[in-house]
């Protein structure tokens, strides 16, 4: 299983977002070029998470947004499955009769436990756990680390 952009960006954005929460809305052009992400991608994503209720919006010169959930309870399992779905590692596991190998396959449950066993890991992991293991610096929580937060505020 492969994480798609959306869901690598969802986090980067709940990351973003609860690193100021205290503080100003966040524009969304401050964030797409902060986590180095195409800014209409980040428009579609950030429509999913306000859908959602992870986030809201302000309007005005100083508008933009602000993360409304509570970061201790975002997990990243949570956002995996609202951008992936709940999907396996491999198909076998959800749809056993389109392996003809299936009824005697001793390798289907150690994908099955593999796929929960990353569910499960991924449901410990808080947006706020992330920022308190990187100290609040989201260049060690992502891959962003050649960005000077200063440029952009």
């Amino acid at each position: 299983m492969r994480l798609s952009s959306k869901s690598r960006y969802a986090v980067r954005v709940l990351l973003e977002l609860a690193r100021h929460k205290e503080g100003d809305p966040i524009q969304v052009g401050v964030i797409s070029r902060l986590q180095d992400t195409p800014l209409k991608f980040l428009e579609q994503i950030i429509r999913d998470l306000k859908k959602d209720g992870y986030i809201t919006s302000f309007r005005g010169p100083k508008g933009g947004y602000k993360l409304m959930a509570d970061p201790e309870a975002i997990t990243f399992g949570e956002i995996v499955r609202k951008f992936e779905g709940e999907s396996d590692l491999v198909e076998c596991v959800a749809d056993p009769e389109g392996c003809k190998l299936s009824d005697e396959c001793r390798v289907r449950n150690v994908w099955a436990d593999a796929t929960r066993n990353l569910y499960e890991s991924l449901d410990t992991i808080t947006i706020a756990s992330l920022l308190e293991t990187s100290g609040g610096n989201l260049n060690d929580a992502c891959d962003a680390s050649h960005f000077k937060r200063e440029e952009f505020y």
